[in-house]
């Protein structure tokens, strides 16, 4: 049994251990039940953004269109994240931040505040807290420069939410929110049920989304919207990376494209996405992908290409080039990229 003041110990001397050693993670066994690992990675990133939609650090789905083209250059580190698990028998629980939080200047400090991305418990087949919605498929994501490559294609939101799996199906519930109605009265959670399957060719998931909206007039309206999302192996370490979903889906696609009610109408969407990466050698690999998302009601239609190339120097350490494309297509504005990043995986 390990004594308090050994756990101490072991706990100080990991984490000067984990600042200076190039290792992929860090877990440290403070008895036999219990243990504690760190994990996250160290990103730099410099970004050239040039055309009629205005910088941003990265793309979301909606942006700021300009009258006349602008162009702008930034160096920053804010996807830089930590995190934390805790394991105790069948008890995990697991912290991550980032600092995407706001605050800072260009002018002074350009510190940044961070925030809560992850914080959740988990107990056996039970999950609560705050993560990735079930509706999401994250080995759907592609790799890219830009913080998530192409989110106008992607489910990408995080809520708080109480998950059940049994085996391949998982079902929950997760937080309302009727973006551009009435909020206020959102009563009943919003229901998540999901399918996985996996195998040595690769993994597909199949999502159902159910949700009660609640309009600025008053009215109740149903939405329902289906995803199918996954990343299949074809040629030696090479994949493809797609996602489609169709229905009244609001604020889980693609960032912001569009809102859940706009006026007295629920908003209905399209969006796809599709990356294929190649490896040219065993750490030499590039990405092209697209991703589109449009809405009906709305007639938001907005679109990201890019195409990059990434070279892992060591086992941790990658450094890519990026250059890409974000396009609003219903205001008839877009944007060129260029980004360099170099990422440390602690």
């Amino acid at each position: 049994m390990v004594t308090s003041k050994t756990k101490k110990l072991l706990l100080a001397s990991s984490i000067v251990v984990a600042s200076a050693a190039a290792q992929a993670g860090y877990e440290i066994k403070l008895s036999d039940e219990d243990k504690i690992s760190f994990g996250g990675y160290i990103k730099v990133d410099a970004r050239y953004v040039d055309g009629k939609v205005a910088y941003r650090d990265f793309w979301i789905g909606t942006g700021t269109p300009l009258e006349q083209s602008a162009s702008q250059f930034r160096i920053f580190a804010n996807e830089t994240r930590f995190n934390t698990k805790y394991v105790h028998g069948d008890v995990t629980g697991f912290i991550e931040l980032d600092f995407w939080g706001g605050g800072g200047n260009e002018v002074i400090s350009n510190s940044a505040n961070p925030r809560i991305r992850h914080a959740f418990i988990k107990y056996k087949d039970v999950l609560a807290g705050q993560t990735w919605s079930t509706f999401m498929n994250t080995s759907a994501i592609p790799e890219s420069a830009d913080f998530a490559g192409a989110t106008p294609g992607l489910v990408f939101i995080r809520q708080g939410q109480v998950r059940y799996t049994l085996g391949n199906f998982q079902v929950s519930l997760e937080n309302p929110e009727t973006w551009g109605g009435d909020p206020a009265n959102d009563d009943l959670p919003d229901v998540v049920a999901r399918y996985n399957l996996k195998g040595d060719w690769g993994s597909v998931s199949f999502s159902a989304l159910g949700r009660q909206l609640n309009t600025a007039l008053g009215n109740t309206e149903t939405a329902i919207g289906a995803s199918i999302a996954g990343r299949i192996k074809t040629f030696g370490k090479d994949d493809f990376r797609f996602q489609l979903h169709q229905g009244e889906l609001g604020r889980y696609i693609g960032v912001m494209v569009a809102k859940d009610v706009v006026g007295e109408k629920v908003e209905d969407m399209t969006a796809y996405l599709a990356a294929y990466r190649h490896f040219w050698t065993e750490t030499l690999r590039t990405t092209v992908l697209y991703g589109k998302a449009k809405a009906d009601v709305s007639g938001a239609d907005r679109r990201q290409w890019s195409v990059n190339l990434f070279q892992n120097l060591t086992k941790q350490l990658a450094v890519g080039v990026e250059v890409g494309n974000f396009e609003m297509a219903d205001m008839n504005v877009d944007s060129n990229y260029a980004q360099l990043s170099m990422k440390y995986v602690l």
